[in-house]
């Protein structure tokens, strides 16, 4: 669920380049002592300027999104499939083997029985799963952000409550879209990342047949409802202490650097998010592996009997298993899919 904090980051970082460089946009002023036809034409000519220039940067707002995700997936890839394994344990476990579990011991392992390589595994599944994904979520953004502005009337639309309402809801909304719509990838990595030494599953395509074979095709929904369960709650933590922090410090180091404000502050906001939603996370990963390679089902009693059942069996704690290498990763992606997100729009506005 690490897209929504990095929407945030990003968009505020490109808030703040924007006024570190000074973009300012001409309200039309230069126009007001031409002719009267003359301007309408000119005014037209700009809004025909803008919108092709809307298109473009939104092709490439896209693009170097999609980019960014997916580099910063690749260099964080050992700390999410050790986050996997560990939220893992348990459900095929015997429970003495899970009283202290270490992030050293089973970097250690993997290196050991799987060689060095294995920590990307199921990582291109997540290549391939970015560009859709952030394709979907970005024009089903604007498709709902359309929507609402019209459901509410354009006389409110330059209120704030408003504007964070349509922000709100519509990335909700999106968010939902685009994790159902690419879904079946993210269950599919999940399956290909949990996999040890003893190898089901031999790829991509291999692993989307054999679901489909032996599950059926809903066997590559399961687990959707934690995931869409954890949408909504993601957004509004993310967004609101991200709002909160950057607030506070700008009230209190106004001539801090705005770029590093909004890293440092889409970092901690990451970490609130995951803190706060990492249990959903958590029985998302275990409902996907319901079933898979062939094992017997462990949890029959839908999102909330999973909960029950691993709070009874593993308590509380159960339900932050693998909690640390999440936090590890926060700071590292948001960093890098900023700053990769930066570069590449430069590169492509260049072109």
């Amino acid at each position: 669920m690490m897209e929504a904090r990095v929407g945030i980051v990003v968009e505020g970082g490109q808030k703040a380049l924007n006024a570190a460089h000074g973009t300012v946009v001409d309200g039309g002023g230069a126009a007001k002592f031409l002719p009267h036809n003359n301007r309408r034409n000119q005014q037209q000519q700009q809004n025909q300027q803008q919108r092709q220039k809307s298109q473009i940067g939104s092709v490439h707002q896209l693009l170097a999104g999609g980019i960014a995700g997916a580099f910063s997936k690749t260099c964080t890839a050992p700390l999410a499939r050790l986050t996997i394994l560990f939220q893992i344990q348990g459900m095929h476990s015997d429970m003495a083997t899970l009283s202290k579990p270490s992030i050293w011991f089973e970097a250690s392992r993997i290196v050991n029985e799987e060689g060095f390589r294995a920590f990307w595994k199921g990582n291109m599944v997540t290549i391939v799963h970015r560009l859709p994904y952030s394709a979907v979520n970005f024009y089903a953004y604007e498709h709902y952000k359309n929507l609402l502005q019209s459901l509410i009337g354009e006389n409110h639309s330059g209120n704030a409550s408003k504007n964070l309402f349509v922000h709100f809801v519509g990335g909700g909304l999106a968010g939902i879209t685009a994790a159902s719509a690419t879904y079946p990838l993210d269950l599919v990595r999940t399956r290909l990342a949990a996999q040890r030494s003893a190898v089901y599953y031999r790829g991509i395509s291999h692993a989307f047949s054999t679901i489909c074979r032996e599950e059926g095709f809903f066997g590559l929904y399961k687990g959707l409802g934690a995931t869409l369960l954890g949408v909504g709650p993601n957004i509004a933590i993310s967004f609101s202490v991200y709002e909160a922090l950057r607030s506070f410090w700008k009230s209190q180091r106004p001539d801090d650097s705005t770029v590093m404000v909004s890293l440092a502050c889409g970092s901690l906001s990451g970490i609130a998010s995951s803190t706060a939603t990492f249990p959903l996370d958590l029985v998302r990963r275990r409902m996907q592996l319901e079933g898979a390679g062939g094992r017997a089902r462990v949890y029959n009693s839908g999102l909330f009997g999973t909960f029950r059942r691993i709070v009874q069996n593993e308590g509380l704690r159960g339900l932050y298993r693998g909690i640390l290498p999440e936090y590890y990763k926060v700071v590292p992606g948001v960093g890098i899919v900023f700053m990769t997100y930066e570069t590449l729009k430069m590169l492509l506005g260049d072109i």
